[in-house]
């Protein structure tokens, strides 16, 4: 790899970081969509992907939980199905055509998600959950965890905002932790695969880091660009695209 693709896919990675952890996730879509631009196998991205998240849902999982903004209630509801699923669903070795495209699936959900985000409704305030469908929706999100390498945020925050089941400040910091233990979860189902990383996930790591940083600074104090995150959705139309059509 030259120095000047090294410096543009850490740049890529820093701003993806920032981007999605003002939000409350750890970026794992975004992570997947670089890597797999610069033709990195679906063997590599897949741990490369966890190992990047587990660190920097760990940043922001700290830092939500500093200012209280975690309903550990809704997050153990959740997390209960959620991670036996989600080690299940890491052990599991989907081939590298099904790999893409369902992960080329997720990531035009997740362009979605930034193109047309759910309306920010500063008043809400949690109006309770079914535990029922809570349960299904933390088993569903681990199992696509795993198998993908992403930690499951881009499905539950707009779901937990849809339905109200917590307030929009306590959102996001649980879709944080619930990212966490899902990837955890998901790579230790498949702890082999880190002998797959790159030998530059350490500079990687700094750079999605960094963003990190950036990114959960602006999010706690309600940091909010519909253009840059609808530039961010059709980059990851191009992605998610490409992966489904196997280009």
């Amino acid at each position: 790899m030259s120095p000047t693709e090294l410096a543009l896919i850490g740049a890529c990675l820093l701003l993806g970081a920032a981007l999605y952890t003002s939000v409350g996730h750890a970026g794992a879509s975004a992570y997947i969509a670089i890597l797999g631009a610069f033709g990195f196998s679906a063997a590599t991205i897949k741990p490369t992907a966890l190992v990047l998240n587990i660190l920097i849902a760990s940043l922001v999982t700290w830092r939500f939980a500093r200012s209280g903004l975690i309903d550990r209630r809704l997050l153990l509801t959740l997390a209960v199905p959620a991670i036996p699923l989600a080690f299940l669903g890491g052990y599991v070795q989907l081939s590298d055509e099904s790999f893409k495209r369902l992960v080329g699936a997720i990531l035009l959900v997740a362009a979605v998600r930034f193109i047309f985000p759910p309306r920010d409704r500063p008043e809400l305030e949690a109006s309770g959950f079914p535990v029922p469908g809570a349960l299904l929706a933390g088993a569903s999100i681990g199992m696509l965890s795993g198998l993908t390498g992403t930690g499951g945020g881009i499905f539950l925050s707009p779901l937990v905002l849809f339905f109200g089941w917590t307030s929009t400040k306590k959102a996001s910091g649980t879709a944080a932790a619930f990212i966490l233990m899902n990837s955890t979860a998901g790579l230790l189902g498949n702890f082999t695969a880190i002998r797959n990383v790159p030998p530059e996930l350490p500079i990687f790591a700094v750079c999605a880091f960094a963003g990190a940083l950036v990114g959960t600074t602006l999010g706690i104090r309600h940091f909010n660009n519909p253009q840059v995150r609808k530039a961010l959705g059709f980059v990851l139309v191009v992605a998610g695209t490409k992966f489904v059509l196997g280009l």
